[in-house]
C-alpha cells in the first residue's frame, strides 16, 4: 500500500490539510480496496491551525517511510521552517520520496532547495513573494499545477484537489482518478489561459436539464461527422439559441464538447486497444489522423503516441466498441505544465 504523509506545522491552512487526507483516504480501486495509507505527521506535539489546534499521530520520522509527502500551505508563508523539517524533507527527497506541495506550502518546498532550477507554481497572490524569496525557482504563477516527476507544486484552494487527482491518476490511472474526481464534486471544466495544464473533463449538465438528452446524444453520435446546425437540428433549436443555452448549463460550447468527448474516447481506445493512431482517429469521428493528432496534442498536451505510452500497461482486445466515457481525467503526467518549458 502506498504511504502518503501530510506534513502540518504551525499555521497550516485547514483547507490544505484536508484536502490531501479527503481525496486519498476516500480513493478506491476498482476491487474495493484502498490504495493508500495516510499519514498526519509534524514536527511537534501539537500544531496551531489557527481556528484550531490538532495533535498528529505521527513524527518527522514518518516521513521517512512514506512513498509521497504532501506539503500543505501556510497562513504565513515568510515564517522560517525549522530546520529538522527540512533536513526530513531533503532526506525522503534523496531516498526518492515523491513531494507535492499546495498553494504556499511551495514556500516550504522551495525553502529545502529541491526546487532549484524547476518550474513552480503556488497561489497567484504568493507568486510573486515566492520568486524574490527563491529567485532559483522557476515561478509560473499562471497554472494549476507543475508536475516535475517527483516534485510536483499547485496553486491555491481547488488546485489542490487537481494536484492531488493527477497524482492518482500517475499512480493508477484515468478511471480510478475519475471516480475520486466525482466523489470530490469537483467542477468539470476549468477554463481559464492555463487550459494546457488542467485536467480536461466534459462538464456535465445539470440533471433534468434540458441538454441532458442532447449530450447523451452527442456522446453516442461523437464518430459522426456532424456539423452546429445538425446539434441544433437535433436539439430543436437556432444554433444562436443552442449556443447560448448550451454555455449557460456546460460552461463550453457544442463544438467544443463533441471535440472532447472524441478525444475521451480516443484516450480509452488509447489505453486498452492497440488499434492505429489512424484507426482510432477514424473511429472517433476525426476526418484525417493530422486533424486528430492536432486536436489531442491541443486538449491532452501530448501525442497519441505519447499518451499511449504512458497510461497503455498492457495489451488488451481490439474488438471493443467505443465506450461511452464519463468524467475522464486525461492527461498524462507530463502533459500538465511538469518540467521545464517543453516538457
Amino acid at each position: 500500500m502506498h504511504t502518503l504523509a501530510v506534513l502540518a506545522l504551525d499555521g497550516v491552512i485547514p483547507f490544505d490539510l484536508s484536502t490531501p487526507i479527503e481525496v486519498f483516504s476516500r480513493t478506491r480501486l476498482p476491487d474495493g480496496r484502498s490504495p493508500y495509507r495516510v499519514r498526519i505527521c509534524a514536527p511537534t506535539e501539537e500544531v496551531d491551525a489557527g481556528a484550531f489546534v490538532l495533535r498528529a499521530p505521527w513524527g518527522l520520522e514518518a516521513l521517512a517511510e512514506a512513498d509521497t509527502i504532501v506539503l500543505p500551505g501556510l497562513a504565513d508563508p515568510a515564517v522560517p521552517v525549522p530546520a529538522d523539517v527540512l533536513d526530513a524533507l531533503r532526506r525522503a527527497a534523496a531516498d526518492g520520496t515523491r513531494i507535492a506541495s499546495i498553494c504556499s506550502g511551495a514556500f516550504i518546498f522551495a525553502a529545502t532547495g529541491l526546487l532549484d532550477g524547476l518550474r513552480a507554481t503556488t497561489h497567484w497572490v504568493a507568486a510573486q513573494a515566492l520568486a524574490e524569496m527563491y529567485p532559483a525557482v522557476e515561478v509560473d504563477p499562471d497554472v494549476l499545477y507543475v508536475d516535475n516527476g517527483q516534485f510536483l507544486t499547485s496553486a491555491g484552494a481547488a488546485a489542490g484537489l487537481d494536484l492531488c487527482l493527477h497524482m492518482i491518476r500517475r499512480d493508477h490511472g484515468s478511471a480510478v482518478a475519475a471516480d475520486a474526481a466525482r466523489l470530490s464534486v469537483m467542477p468539470l471544466e476549468r477554463e481559464g489561459g492555463q487550459a494546457q495544464f488542467i485536467v480536461h473533463q466534459q462538464p456535465p449538465a445539470p440533471r433534468g436539464s434540458l441538454m441532458e438528452p442532447l449530450l447523451r446524444w452527442l456522446e453516442d453520435n461523437a464518430a459522426r461527422d456532424l456539423t452546429l446546425d445538425d446539434i441544433a437540428g437535433r436539439a430543436g433549436m437556432s444554433t444562436r439559441t443552442l449556443n447560448r443555452r448550451f454555455r449557460e448549463q456546460t460552461g463550453t460550447t457544442p463544438l467544443q464538447w463533441l471535440h472532447r468527448a472524441r478525444i475521451r474516447q480516443a484516450q480509452h481506445l488509447l489505453e486498452t486497444t492497440a488499434h492505429p493512431v489512424e484507426r482510432i482517429a477514424a473511429r472517433v469521428g476525426f476526418g484525417s489522423p493530422t486533424a486528430f493528432r492536432d486536436r489531442f496534442k491541443r486538449l491532452v498536451g501530448t501525442s497519441p503516441h505519447a499518451y499511449r505510452h504512458a497510461f497503455r500497461e498492457k495489451p488488451a482486445a481490439v474488438t471493443d466498441p467505443v465506450p461511452r466515457v464519463h468524467a475522464r481525467a486525461q492527461d498524462p503526467p507530463h502533459a500538465v505544465g511538469g518540467g521545464r518549458p517543453g516538457s
